[in-house]
């Protein structure tokens, strides 16, 4: 009968995981294994701590899958998520050791809306993209000096005024076909599609713009159009873009010839500037100028020497020599007449500076200033007397206050004196009984009859 084998033998070979070893390792899986995620789904279980972080579930009718999002990636949200809203997330999947939980870590996220065309965009960029619409070398040229530019615009909207302008302002003699189309809508990629064709049909201009004023990314969808892309890579003449805002890119700026930020900068990019071209007319004509002097000096030249070998010839050749002697003399004296005139002026400017220094205007203007001084001198002293002479009356009224007699008064005293006469009164006799008198006080006055003082 066989032997069994020992249990602590069979452990011996296990490789045993802690908990924690196999949380890391199957993190480690999981972030080495799948690479940066798009997932679309309706949050659930919204939580915002106060560290700023965001904490989610992401679901649909099937699953669901555990979010985070850290605070520094939350700040850039342009918009804040609520429960039950179908949003768009880009985000890397690991695994959170401490409580085993499968989760996605968030780096982007945007309304769902949009993103359903975002993805949608993303898809179509990288299949053309794959088959080579977007090269470069397969871009053509856009010519320098077009002789008339189609505008595949809406013709009602603010882009075409746009177009018109700068094409107005930079070369208006350039002739300008509108090719009208509805940019916006279900039916703008058809209408698009077919202003397109009709410009190549017709073949009247040398380069198309592909134009629509700013808007949301569903407003713009109609330029990220698969068979518009390839409309625009087919058409025999060079397109150049100019959709919605810097920030905004579609499929048609990708495949254009060339993609201008927004449409008045793509009728910079397409019309020659007028001040470019007068700065290079000037330039040319100026070289054909200095080419036609340097021809007329040249023949000028030959012409003289014909004329002083004939000269040496003639019998006016002494005549000749005493008009040159003329001109030489009248040079000189030309020249002694400016310098004698250069002398005096140089004489005339010091006389000149000293009159203007002893000039009465001069004196005048600084009496002035030293009366300004005076002005302001007595004015600062007229202010100091008045303040002593106030101080002065302020300190005698006081004095007179204190000894007024009505100070007396308000401090109990009254004055009395004898009716109908007014005397004051100073002593009991000078008001027997029956005498009417009147006492004057702090506050007011009364009347008043003296009776005789009691016997007791």
């Amino acid at each position: 009968m066989p032997l069994e084998r020992p249990a602590r033998a069979l452990d011996d070979h296990r490789d045993i995981y802690s908990v924690a070893r196999l949380a890391s390792e199957v993190r480690a899986v999981l972030d080495g294994s799948f690479p940066v995620l798009w997932v679309q789904g309706e949050v659930s279980n919204l939580a915002q701590p106060a560290s700023g972080h965001i904490y989610f579930t992401l679901k649909d009718a099937a699953a669901q899958v555990r979010c985070a999002m850290f605070r520094p990636k939350r700040m850039l949200l342009n918009f804040r998520p609520t429960n039950g809203q179908e949003v768009l997330v880009r985000g890397r999947a690991t695994l959170f050791e401490p409580r085993g939980d499968f989760q996605l870590v968030i780096d982007y996220m945007e309304p769902g809306g949009e993103g359903a065309l975002r993805l949608e965009f993303e898809r179509l960029k990288r299949k053309l993209a794959a088959e080579g619409l977007f090269d470069e070398v397969a871009k053509r040229p856009i010519p320098a000096f077009p002789r008339q530019v189609g505008l595949i615009t809406s013709p009602s909207g603010a882009a075409v005024r746009d177009l018109l302008a700068v094409l107005k302002r930079r070369f208006a003699a350039l002739p300008v076909v509108i090719y009208p189309a509805q940019v916006q809508g279900e039916a703008a990629p058809a209408s698009l599609l077919a202003a397109l064709a009709a410009a190549n049909a017709r073949a009247e201009c040398d380069v198309l713009i592909l134009a629509r004023g700013g808007g949301s990314l569903e407003d713009l969808n109609a330029f990220n159009d698969e068979a518009l892309a390839r409309a625009i890579r087919a058409s025999a003449i060079p397109v150049v873009t100019g959709v919605g805002h810097e920030s905004d890119i579609s499929i048609a700026d990708l495949v254009a010839d060339r993609r201008a930020a927004t449409p008045s900068a793509a009728a910079e990019l397409v019309a020659p500037s007028g001040e470019h071209l007068r700065h290079r007319l000037v330039a040319l004509t100026r070289r054909l100028d200095a080419a036609h002097a340097r021809h007329r000096l040249a023949a000028r030249q030959w012409l003289n020497a014909v004329v002083r070998h004939l000269a040496l010839l003639h019998p006016a050749a002494r005549l000749q020599q005493r008009a040159q002697r003329l001109d030489q003399l009248e040079q000189r004296l030309v020249s002694l007449l400016s310098n004698r005139l250069a002398r005096a002026q140089s004489r005339l400017r010091p006389a000149a500076a000293r009159l203007m220094f002893v000039s009465p205007g001069r004196r005048l203007e600084g009496l002035g200033i030293a009366v300004d001084a005076l002005a302001e001198r007595l004015a600062r002293a007229w202010a100091r007397f008045a303040e002593t002479r106030r101080e002065r009356l302020m300190r005698a009224v006081a004095g007179l206050e204190a000894r007024s007699p009505l100070a007396t008064l308000a401090r109990g005293y009254a004055i009395v004196t004898r009716l109908p006469d007014g005397e004051i009164v100073r002593a009991p006799e000078e008001a027997p009984p029956g005498t009417r008198i009147e006492a004057r006080l702090a506050k007011g006055r009364f009347t008043a009859i003296v009776e005789p003082e009691n016997a007791d």
